[in-house]
C-alpha cells in the first residue's frame, strides 16, 4: 500500500511539475498543488489505517520539510546580507529611524486593532473556557505548557527588549534564538551604517566595499529564487501532511473556537484591504500578487521560514523599497504578529477571564488586554507554536489561570496555518503602507 501512495504521489508531482512548465504562473501552481494536497491527504485519511498513513508521510515529508529546510538554510543569510545591501544604498543614514518607526508602528497598530477583533468574536460566538475536556493528548499538552511558563512569565519588557541587541553576531547568524532575526537585523544595520560612513572618509575603499556587498547580495537573491521555484511542490506535500493527519473528532467538539478564529482572521485580511486601499493601494489586485505568498505561510506554518518568499514578493511584485521590504518581513516574523500574537492570545485570555471572576467585557479589562497583547508582541518567535508563547505571556501578564492553553493543542495546527497567513500578511501591509508614506 504504502508503495502504491508513493507512487500516485510521484505521480501528482509530475503534474505538478508539468503545469508549472505549461503556464510558468507560480500563484497558480501554488494553489493548484495546495487543493491536489487536500484532497490526496483527504483520500489518505479516509481508507488507510494510521499506521499506513504515518510510514506514507514519513516519505512525503521529504519533500515538504525539505522545501522548508531549504528556506531555512537561506534564511539567515538573505537577512543579513539584504539589509546590509539595503542600508548600504540609502543616501542618509537617518532614513532608518524613519523607516523602523513607520513599519514597527504599522505591525503595532494592526496587532492591536487584531486584539480588539478577536475580543469581539468572543462575544459574538459566547466561547467560554468553562466545560472543555482536557483529554490524554490535551493533558500531555498542559504539562508541557507548564515547563514553559517559568521561562516566559518573569520576562520583564525590557529585558524582552535587551535579548534583541546580539552578543554574539555569529550566534545569531546560525539562528540559535527565536529573537535571531531581530538580532540579525541590528548587527546588519549597523554594519551598513558603518559601512556608509567609511565612505564618507574614503570614498575609493566604501566603494569597493559597497561593490562587494552588492555582489553578495545578487548571489543570495538567485539562490532565494532557485528555492522559491520549488514552492507549489512543497506546499503539496506540506498539505498531504494537514490533510492526512487532522483529528476530525477534535475538529468537530471544538468548532465554535475554530469558526470564531477564522471569521476574525478572515475579518483581519479585510482591514488590511482596507488600510491599503486607504494608502491608494488596489487591494483585490494586491492579494492575486501576494496569494502565492500566503499559500506557503499557510501550509508551513513559519512566518520565518516565509521571510524569503515574502521579502521576493515585496520587491518584485509589490514594488516597495528594497530596504523597507527587508525590515518589515524581518520585523514582522517576530514583532506584531496580528494572528498569532494579537488574535489568539486576546481570545484565549476573555475566555478564561470568568473563570476567576473578571469581566472580560469591562472597558478597563479590554484596554489593557489590549494594551499588554501589542507590548507582549514584541519577540514572539516566526515559527509554528509562537502562538503558545504568546498566549503564555499575555495570560501571565493578566495573572489568568493557563490551562486553555494546553486544552487548545489538539486544532492549534489547524488554526495556526490561518494564522501564520494573517502574520506575514501584516508584515507585507506595513512594508507596503510604509513604502507608501516614506520618500527613501
Amino acid at each position: 500500500m504504502i508503495i502504491l501512495n508513493l507512487i500516485v504521489f510521484i505521480a501528482l508531482l509530475f503534474v505538478l511539475a508539468k503545469l508549472y512548465k505549461g503556464n510558468d504562473n507560480l500563484g497558480l501552481t501554488v494553489f493548484i498543488g495546495l487543493i491536489l494536497g487536500l484532497i490526496y491527504g483527504g483520500v489518505l485519511q479516509l481508507i488507510y489505517p494510521q499506521s499506513v498513513i504515518s510510514d506514507t508521510l514519513s516519505w512525503v515529508k521529504l519533500v515538504g520539510s525539505g522545501y522548508v529546510s531549504l528556506l531555512k538554510m537561506i534564511v539567515m543569510p538573505l537577512v543579513f546580507v539584504s539589509i546590509l545591501s539595503a542600508i548600504t544604498r540609502l543616501n542618509q543614514t537617518r532614513a532608518l529611524g524613519k523607516i523602523s518607526i513607520s513599519v514597527l508602528s504599522s505591525l503595532l497598530i494592526t496587532t492591536g486593532i487584531a486584539a480588539l477583533i478577536g475580543i469581539a468574536m468572543v462575544y459574538v460566538f459566547d466561547l467560554s473556557a468553562a466545560g472543555l475536556v482536557a483529554g490524554e493528548r490535551e493533558l500531555a499538552a498542559q504539562t508541557k505548557v507548564a515547563s514553559r511558563v517559568d521561562s516566559v512569565s518573569n520576562l520583564a519588557i525590557p529585558d524582552i527588549l535587551l535579548s534583541f541587541i546580539p552578543t554574539n553576531p555569529f550566534e545569531a547568524l546560525t539562528g540559535a534564538k527565536s529573537t535571531s532575526i531581530i538580532s540579525t537585523v541590528i548587527f546588519s544595520a549597523f554594519l551598513g551604517v558603518a559601512t556608509l560612513s567609511l565612505n564618507k572618509e574614503n570614498s575609493e575603499l566604501g566603494q569597493r566595499l559597497i561593490q562587494g556587498i552588492d555582489t553578495l547580495n545578487q548571489l543570495v537573491m538567485r539562490l532565494v529564487r532557485l528555492v522559491i521555484r520549488l514552492t507549489p511542490y512543497g506546499v503539496f506535500a506540506l498539505m498531504i501532511k494537514v490533510a492526512a493527519s487532522s483529528q476530525w473528532s477534535d475538529i468537530i467538539s471544538l468548532g465554535n473556537f475554530i469558526v470564531a478564529s477564522y471569521v476574525a482572521i478572515g475579518l483581519m485580511f479585510v482591514v488590511h484591504g482596507i488600510i491599503l486601499l486607504v494608502f491608494k493601494v488596489n487591494p483585490v489586485q494586491y492579494y492575486k500578487q501576494v496569494l502565492p505568498t500566503l499559500s506557503f505561510a499557510f501550509s508551513s506554518r513559519s512566518s520565518a521560514a516565509t521571510l524569503p518568499l515574502n521579502i521576493e514578493t515585496q520587491t518584485s511584485k509589490l514594488g516597495n523599497n528594497e530596504t523597507i521590504a527587508n525590515f518589515s518581513a524581518t520585523f514582522g516574523a517576530t514583532i506584531g504578529q496580528n494572528g498569532c500574537a494579537g488574535i489568539y492570545p486576546a481570545m484565549l485570555a476573555v475566555m478564561v477571564a470568568p473563570t476567576v471572576g473578571v469581566d472580560p467585557f469591562s472597558v478597563t479589562y479590554i484596554a489593557t488586554l489590549i494594551l499588554v497583547v501589542v507590548i507582549s508582541s514584541f519577540g514572539i518567535a516566526g515559527v509554528g507554536g509562537g502562538a503558545t508563547f504568546a498566549a503564555i505571556v499575555v495570560l501571565s501578564a493578566l495573572d489568568l489561570p493557563l490551562e486553555l492553553v494546553g486544552l487548545l493543542i489538539s486544532i492549534e495546527p489547524l488554526i495556526d496555518m490561518a494564522r501564520t497567513a494573517l502574520n506575514v500578511n501584516g508584515a507585507m501591509v506595513a512594508g507596503t503602507v510604509s513604502d507608501k508614506i516614506l520618500d527613501v
